[in-house]
């Protein structure tokens, strides 16, 4: 008989793979749901299965993707009025090729089934899910417009990982042109420099100073190549330990914000994720201090968390929260001012989300401000040390052959 893969949901609301022979698909459909289960898939066996063991890589952990996928799935389902256990079987389905993602949802929908609710089954899964999504299906549970929340929630969540993937992809180009540079770079001076140096000691002539500068850089490099590599791993190390300081980690971020457009960068992308998190929070509910606690804890940047903590106390004594980011001058002045007119017209929600918006434009704009000056800054960098190097051979050759100009 023919070997058939399975996954299907036992009586437990686990989740089993599984491989047995059967006479097709049909009749193994069947033993199975005359033994309790509820098959999800079926599937001939292949060569990359053997005795039910998968021959695949390691799994990978959930990414942002993930988290975006099963958000506004589970979403979807709620609101078309599926109940939330239903929308979680249905969802496992829907996720069947990502088997991390499968195994999670079906480790909430144990919970669920449980008694749990999905705020806390959500919490369970070892640190997948942030305070603030969990924060924001509590709210969504407790005020009984849980899809709608994470209707919005998914939202956020799509904003957040665009802008991601936005800042990545630019930076791609600049990488991969720093890193061929130095490699180009390393290749002449360990390569191909040494194969005229041989030529020029031959000679026995005094060779150019510019000559002598490259051919010394080039017999360094290839005797102490090393030293640039380990200065590059201490100073890697280093940096490890300050920013695993939050002291001197609090230092560094404030000398970052203070660099020019990478500054800029940094305090454009803070502001954006500050006001998209409270203006989602208290549209959902959510009460302002904890909003704000919440908001801080999203924050990489220490002097920009310190802020919002300084921000967090004044709003318990009765401060309105633009008034006490005007006074610690840490955002740009024309967000505070905005969320100051959304406090004024009742519309702080609203008002915070178009900040955010607002913010996110003016990050991409930045970005492609600093790429226009780190592109043709890197070739022409790159351009003029290895026009050096070239020059300089060509001038000892000349030399050597006694050539004028």
């Amino acid at each position: 008989m023919p070997l058939f893969t399975y996954k299907a949901i036992n009586s437990l609301g686990e989740t089993e793979d599984g491989v047995r022979d059967a006479a097709d698909e049909a009749q193994l459909l069947a033993s199975l749901q005359a033994e309790g289960y509820l098959p999800l898939k079926i599937a001939a066996a292949n060569s990359r299965s053997f005795l039910g063991l998968a021959l695949t890589g390691k799994q990978k952990k959930l990414s942002g993707k993930d988290i975006v996928l099963f958000t506004g799935e589970l979403a979807t389902l709620l609101e078309s009025g599926l109940p939330l256990d239903k929308s979680l079987l249905v969802l496992m389905d829907l996720t069947e090729d990502n088997p991390r993602l499968t195994k999670l949802i079906a480790k909430v929908l144990e919970k669920v089934k449980g008694g749990s609710s999905l705020a806390d089954a959500l919490e369970l899964q070892a640190g997948v899910f942030t305070k603030f999504y969990l924060n924001m299906v509590r709210a969504g549970e407790a005020g009984g417009s849980l899809g709608e929340v994470l209707t919005r929630l998914a939202e956020y969540l799509e904003s957040a990982q665009e802008l991601k993937d936005t800042v990545s992809t630019a930076l791609i180009y600049p990488a991969i042109l720093l890193v061929m540079s130095l490699a180009s770079l390393f290749i002449m001076l360990t390569f191909v420099v040494p194969q005229f140096t041989e030529m020029f000691a031959s000679a026995g002539k005094e060779l150019p100073v510019s000559t002598q500068i490259v051919v010394g850089m080039a017999e360094w490099l290839q005797s102490y190549w090393w030293i640039l590599l380990g200065g590059g791993l201490a100073i890697s190390s280093y940096m490890k330990m300050q920013m695993a300081d939050p002291v001197r980690k609090k230092v560094w971020d404030g000398r970052f914000l203070k660099l020019p457009l990478y500054g800029e960068i940094l305090l454009n992308k803070e502001t954006a994720n500050v006001s998209r998190t409270l203006g989602t929070l208290l549209g959902n509910g959510v009460s302002i201090v904890s909003a704000m606690m919440i908001a801080r804890e999203t924050v990489d940047n220490l002097v920009i968390a310190d802020a919002i903590a300084d921000t967090e106390e004044q709003i318990k004594q009765g401060r309105h929260i633009s008034d006490a980011l005007l006074e610690k001058a840490i955002f740009p002045k024309m967000a505070t001012q905005m969320i100051k007119m959304g406090e004024e017209t009742g519309r702080l929600e609203e008002m915070l989300l178009r900040v955010a918006g607002l913010y996110d434009k003016q990050l991409r704009v930045a970005i492609q401000r600093m790429l226009a000056l780190l592109e043709p800054a890197l070739i022409i960098t790159l351009g003029l040390m290895i026009g050096g190097i070239i020059v300089s051979i060509l001038l000892a050759i000349l030399s050597v052959n006694d050539l004028a100009f």
